[in-house]
């Protein structure tokens, strides 16, 4: 993996927070694992963005394949 050295200011008090948090861990893993954190929420968030779409059909409007209704049942008692 390659590496990129970034310099900045960060609010103290949260970082003092953060580190508290993960003794013994340096500065890098501590960001690595913030940014890992960010990108995975955000990629959960994409991914509930895309269920939404069952939100806005109801489960008994059939379709042309049945309804969701009736393949949730199914899938649930097979």
């Amino acid at each position: 993996m390659t590496r990129a050295r970034i310099s900045t200011t960060v609010d103290g008090q949260l970082l003092n927070e953060a580190r508290s948090l993960r003794k013994g861990v340096n500065d890098a893993t501590l960001f690595d694992e913030a940014l890992v954190a960010l990108l995975n929420r955000n990629r959960d968030a994409q991914i509930d963005a895309a269920y939404a779409a069952y939100d806005a059909t109801p489960l008994d409007e059939l379709d042309d394949w049945g309804s969701l209704g009736a393949f949730r049942n199914a899938a649930g008692a097979s």
